[in-house]
């Protein structure tokens, strides 16, 4: 069969969107890994399916990550998935609410950025020391809808991101799921720069929204850096973060940035 999708990026962070409000598809975890495939499939970081909402949603969202694992949560994706309702047809108005595993999402729309708040972050560990190859290294971390571990550099253009980002992905630590890693650059005062190894992607991903929250949080309590948080991803967007609270009792955590279609085909579905 045909699989008609539509291709998104979120700051670089690239998807494949799929229109399952019928509910005519459950793919396997292969189907979503060729369709991810650079080199063979139509090539993404994950793949999203919109379906319908309950409860009071007005959809639901699906992300599963390029290796064909289901993930609670993507925060660019979700800023994606809001804007492909809204491709569709499907979102009257400014609003659109839908649901995740991590919990429910409201989109807005602002011109052509697209802002979602994400569910309020929990598990902060601040400066701890980890053991590593290279010796201790000092690890923050928090759970923006998936797990992140932030590490602070001088110069992220240093930093090999596929050896550390992969020790530390699986470090006894994070033990048993494993975490996603993000180095961060502090680089003023309400800015920062972030280079993200995803967890699932298995590799560097030129943006990642959960990310991108995460290490403006941290950087927010560990560093000091004024919010609004300015954050430049390794696709060269910027986005932005903003949040209510302090320590435990952040809420309110608001990510904003460009949401764009790419293209649309279709691909066959085997």
């Amino acid at each position: 069969m045909k699989l008609s999708f539509t291709k998104m990026t979120g700051a670089g962070n690239d998807f494949v969107m799929v229109d399952n409000r019928a509910l005519a598809l459950a793919p396997t975890p292969r189907q979503i890994a060729d369709v991810c495939d650079r080199h063979f499939g139509v090539g993404a970081d994950g793949l999203l399916l919109a379906e319908p909402g309950t409860d009071g949603a007005d959809f639901r969202m699906r992300y599963y990550n390029s290796d064909g694992s289901e993930a609670d949560m993507c925060g660019n994706g979700a800023r994606c998935f809001a804007q492909f309702l809204r491709h569709l047809g499907a979102v009257q108005g400014n609003r659109v609410t839908f649901d995740t595993p991590a919990g429910r999402i409201t989109g807005l729309y602002e011109g052509e950025e697209v802002a979602v708040n994400l569910t309020a972050p929990h598990h902060f560990q601040l400066r701890q020391t980890i053991e590593t190859r290279q010796g201790p290294l000092e690890v923050s971390s928090v759970n923006t809808g998936v797990p992140h571990a932030v590490v602070f550099v001088p110069d992220v253009e240093q930093v090999d991101v596929q050896a550390l980002g992969a020790e530390l992905r699986y470090h006894p630590v994070f033990a048993p799921k494993g975490t996603n890693v993000n180095f961060v650059q502090v680089t003023g005062p309400d800015a920062i720069r972030v280079r993200t190894y995803e967890r699932g992607v298995e590799g560097e991903t030129l943006a990642c929204g959960t990310g991108v929250a995460a290490s403006a949080l941290l950087s927010h309590f560990v560093q000091g850096t004024a919010r609004p948080v300015r954050v430049r991803v390794e696709g060269r967007a910027v986005l932005t973060v903003s949040f209510d609270g302090e320590g435990e009792d952040v809420s309110n955590v608001v990510l904003q940035g460009p949401a764009l279609v790419v293209f649309t085909g279709e691909i066959s579905w085997n």
